[in-house]
Parts: structure tokens; C-alpha cells; sequence
């Protein structure tokens, strides 16, 4: 264990990003409420504190992309790995520089739309489509799931593959609003007003995001984003060209919480896969790929197993000048944080605390999760809803 000390000015700087309930907004953040995302406020102080302008910054457990787009802004190198092909799909669209043109092509082409979404209207779909609209055909859904379809229909007139992304993220964005734990299913235009105004705030994030990095007038740094596993990233080609992240940002699965990073929630328990149908990618894993195993607290071997193994690889490719920083969460800390931190350990990377960081007895920075929708529990002061920033350097 070494103690470490901040400079005053930074301490305080982390500190108020760590423990802000800010609504999750700017650029191109708000393109979809991807689960369990730290806020963007928390990875801008991290990456300002502990790198440069040209430096790597990795996260492993990429998510929703906000490390990457934090890092775009800020002129740092991003790499990015994720298991889950949504998460993959959402970072390389936020962390996109589009065009006034694009802009403006994706916004006609809603548009143009208006006269041809009746519910009369006929819908011809591939038959492995169909296997992600599971539960979407109930007697409350099966609008949304229609003019969704219509939408689909006519998306392949963007022939500018990044036009296309931009317009399924605002379809996405828009049936996650209609459909996800929501118990009042919205009428069908509702949706299509939604949608609407979705591509328009989309687009002035993308604007902000846009004029926010050619207003650096530096050389735009490289993103990469990976699906792949933590296991084994230490062997990736772009390790070989870019020099060791200064900086590893990130937020892996916590332990026995059931988060569903790859389905939305219906009607109370039942759940749809219509997420990757809306993308154009595919899923065939349940929730434990997600999560790297059952969240049930007798049976966490295999999240253990493959956490260990993560950090390995993580292991692999820091050096001395790199730091590691986690927010993590548990159900059931007292038993679960000693191991976590046992694996990191035994992978060659050594715990710091910063004394002019720490809120909790144990010298670490502790926070309460606010406005988050844990499905494990809604008691915002249950464990589960507490979570800890870690730090670590190669030993």
C-alpha cells in the first residue's frame, strides 16, 4: 500500500466529479442511456489529472464509450474494449466526427419518412431479424414494434455508412425511451415526434463534439474500439504502434449485481433483445456473458476466474507511469472487496490512496449512487448501490 497526496486544486476537482448527480449530458453523451455508465464528469477530471495532451488512455470495459469521447475532447489517444457488439457500436458512433452534411442528409431523410409510417403499410423483414423482436408483439408493444420496422425499411437510403449508424443510434435512443421499464407504452406518434426531436439533439451533440475538437487545432487523436475480450488484449496489434497508456480508465462488471447491459425490460420481467436488431449486430449470449457470470453470490468462481484474467492482460500492457483507475461496486462489499483486490494484486499491480482523497475509514473514496436503476434492488441505501474509486500502479 502507498499514500499519495494531490495537489489541492486537483483533490477537490475529483472529488466534486466523483460525487456529482449531474444528469449524464453534453456532446455526444445523451445518444443512448447505455446501463451502469459513470458520469462523463468523473472521466474528464481523471484524464486531466493524470495525462497529457498526445498520451494513451485505455478502457478495457469500455461500456458506453464515455472514456473515449472524454479522451477525443481532451487530445488523448483512446482505446477501447467491450464483449458486447452494442457497446462497440455505440462508442465508434459517439465518438464519430460527422459532418454539417451528414447532419443534414440523416435529418431529410426523417423527413421524408412523414407519409409513409401508417400501420397500414406493409413490412417485409429477414427472418433473423425477426428472432430480436422477441416479446415485442404483445397487445401494448406491437405498435412501437411496427413503426420501428418501417423506420428499418427505409434506413438503407443513407448510402454513407456513418449517416446509417447516426440514424439507428437515434432509433435506438428512441426505443429505449417507448420501451424500457416504462409503464405506459407511448401511441405511435408519440414516437415518431420523439424521434424527430431525437435526431435533432443528436445533432447539436454531434455539432458541440465536433466543434469542440477542431477548435483544438491539433492533429486528432486515434480512437480504436475493440470487440474483444479484456483476456488476452495485452496482445493487440495497436499496442505495438501506440506507447503504453498513461492512463487506464474504466469500469468492470461489480459482483453479483444484475445489471442488463444487452436487453431492455417490459412489463415488469419480461425482456427484449430488440437493441441489436435496431443496430444491425448480433447477440446470442444471456445475461453472465455480460456480467462474466451468474450474479448469485455462491456461484461468482467464473467472474473471479475471468477478472483475474483480465488483469493480466490489463497487466501486460501498463508500465511504471501508468496508473490504473476503477470505479467499482458490490453486493455484498465486505466479502467481495478483499478479493477483488487480492486478484489485482496477485496480476502485479500494487493499491495507492491518495490521504487527501479519502471519504471512509478504510482511506479510500467512497460514493452513493445516485438516480441509478439497479435491478437487483431499488434501496438506494442497499450496497449494491455504493460504489469505490480504486487506485493502482504496477508494483
Amino acid at each position: 500500500m502507498f499514500a499519495q497526496k494531490l495537489s489541492q486544486h486537483s483533490a477537490k476537482v475529483f472529488f466534486d466529479a466523483v460525487h456529482s448527480a449531474d444528469t449524464v449530458s453534453g456532446t455526444t453523451h445523451n445518444f443512448y442511456r447505455y446501463p451502469a455508465r459513470f458520469s462523463p464528469l468523473f472521466a474528464r477530471a481523471a484524464i486531466e489529472i493524470f495525462t497529457s495532451p498526445g498520451d494513451v488512455v485505455l478502457d478495457p470495459f469500455m461500456g458506453g464509450g464515455t472514456t473515449l469521447v472524454e479522451a477525443r475532447l481532451a487530445g488523448r489517444h483512446g482505446i477501447g474494449a467491450d464483449i458486447n457488439e452494442l457497446a462497440v457500436f455505440l462508442a465508434q458512433v459517439k465518438t464519430t466526427l460527422f459532418s454539417v452534411y451528414d447532419l443534414s442528409a440523416v435529418y431529410d431523410w426523417v423527413l421524408s419518412l412523414r407519409g409513409f409510417l401508417s400501420l397500414r403499410n406493409h413490412v417485409s423483414e429477414a427472418q433473423s431479424s425477426k428472432r430480436y423482436q422477441y416479446n415485442l408483439s404483445s397487445r401494448r408493444t406491437w405498435r412501437i414494434r411496427k413503426v420501428i420496422s418501417l423506420i428499418l425499411g427505409y434506413i438503407f437510403e443513407l448510402r454513407v455508412p456513418s449517416q446509417e449508424r447516426l440514424a439507428r443510434c437515434a432509433l435506438l435512443k428512441t426505443a429505449q425511451w417507448a420501451l424500457d421499464c416504462r409503464t405506459r407504452i407511448p401511441s405511435v406518434e408519440e414516437f415518431r415526434k420523439r424521434f424527430l426531436s431525437n435526431i435533432v439533439v443528436i445533432s447539436a451533440g454531434a455539432i458541440e463534439f465536433a466543434n469542440s475538437l477542431l477548435a483544438s487545432n491539433g492533429v486528432l487523436p486515434v480512437i480504436s474500439c475493440l470487440k474483444r475480450s479484456a483476456i488476452g488484449i495485452d496482445k493487440e496489434e495497436i499496442f505495438r504502434v501506440l506507447p503504453p497508456p498513461k492512463l487506464i480508465l474504466t469500469s468492470p462488471p461489480y459482483a453479483g449485481v444484475h445489471v442488463l447491459y444487452h436487453r431492455w425490460q417490459l412489463n415488469g420481467r419480461q425482456e427484449t433483445p430488440a437493441p441489436f436488431w435496431i443496430a444491425n449486430i448480433s447477440d446470442s449470449h444471456g445475461e453472465s456473458f455480460y456480467t462474466m457470470g451468474s450474479r448469485k453470490q455462491q456461484e461468482l468462481t467464473n467472474y473471479y476466474d475471468q477478472l483475474s484474467r483480465s488483469f493480466q492482460s490489463i497487466a501486460g500492457i501498463a508500465d511504471k507511469s501508468t496508473i490504473l483507475v476503477q470505479m467499482v461496486g458490490f453486493s455484498k462489499p465486505n466479502d467481495q472487496l478483499e478479493r477483488y483486490l487480492a486478484i489485482i494484486k496477485e496480476a502485479g499491480l500494487r493499491e495507492i490512496k491518495f490521504s487527501n482523497l479519502s471519504n471512509a475509514p478504510d482511506g479510500r473514496l467512497w460514493r452513493c449512487v445516485p438516480n441509478r436503476k439497479w435491478y437487483a434492488t431499488r434501496e438506494r441505501s442497499s450496497a449494491s448501490s455504493k460504489e469505490v474509486v480504486l487506485f493502482h500502479k504496477r508494483a
